[in-house]
């Protein structure tokens, strides 16, 4: 399990280091905010331990940044900012978890053991409700996508639309399988109706100069993924 530190106190974080490597994890150290910031948006832990004071960019403007980007890391403030509008404060931003300096090392401990328990669940998701094709995540539950590190808001129609490319990727969907799925009951709407929603969608998750998802197979259909045929064009519908 990785852990990322980000405090100032050498004095603090060098005995804290050593006794969470003694108890199995991986500890990454960073003594100041814009540093911090940096790996924890290269991503890949499994928990953040943040100061608030920090040179450069404070762990309260790191914790936000990484949420504005869609990452549900855990967070755990360890600060002495010690208020209750900080704590407020802190947990708003994001934070999970919010302990006060001086501290006691078994409530630490605990503290972590908690919040990693928590990323496994994260990084464990329902295989329903969470589908991964190629760069692309959709929470379903939520109705967001995530690609490129931005978070992707979705109408019901279009998520629904998009499940069923994802569920359905390399395959090529008819324009009347696409209207039976959206529409399944009640009169169907007009062609320019499908053709409408398939340019919104598209707008959403293929910003430029990524990699487009969604194919025209002109007369046809679509096919969803990141490798197109040469009967497939991703412009307009």
């Amino acid at each position: 399990m990785r852990i990322l530190l980000v405090d100032d106190e050498v004095q603090l974080t060098e005995p804290l280091t050593r006794v969470l490597t003694r108890e199995g994890y991986q500890v990454e150290v960073a003594s100041d905010g814009a540093t911090g910031a940096e790996l924890a948006r290269q991503g890949g832990y499994d928990l953040l331990i943040l100061d608030w004071m920090l040179p450069h960019q404070s762990g309260l403007a790191i914790c936000q940044e990484i949420r504005r980007q869609g990452d549900v890391t855990p967070v755990l403030f360890l600060t002495a900012k010690d208020t209750l509008d900080d704590r407020v404060q802190g947990l708003d931003a994001g934070a999970d978890d919010y302990l006060v300096k001086p501290f006691e090392l078994l409530e630490l401990l605990a503290r972590v053991r908690a919040q990693l328990r928590r990323s496994v669940t994260q990084k464990t998701p329902d295989p329903e409700t969470h589908l991964h094709r190629d760069d692309l995540e959709l929470d379903l539950d939520n109705q967001l996508a995530y690609r490129g590190g931005r978070t992707i808001e979705l109408s019901e129609k279009e998520s629904t639309l998009l499940e069923y490319f994802m569920r359905h990727s390399g395959q090529l969907l008819t324009h009347s399988e696409i209207y039976q799925h959206l529409w399944p009951t009640g009169e169907k709407p007009s062609s320019n109706v499908l053709a409408a929603q398939i340019r919104l969608l598209r707008r959403k998750i293929e910003a430029p100069g990524e990699v487009p998802l969604i194919h025209t197979v002109y007369g046809k259909g679509y096919r969803f993924g990141s490798g197109g045929e040469s009967s497939s064009s991703s412009g307009p519908d």
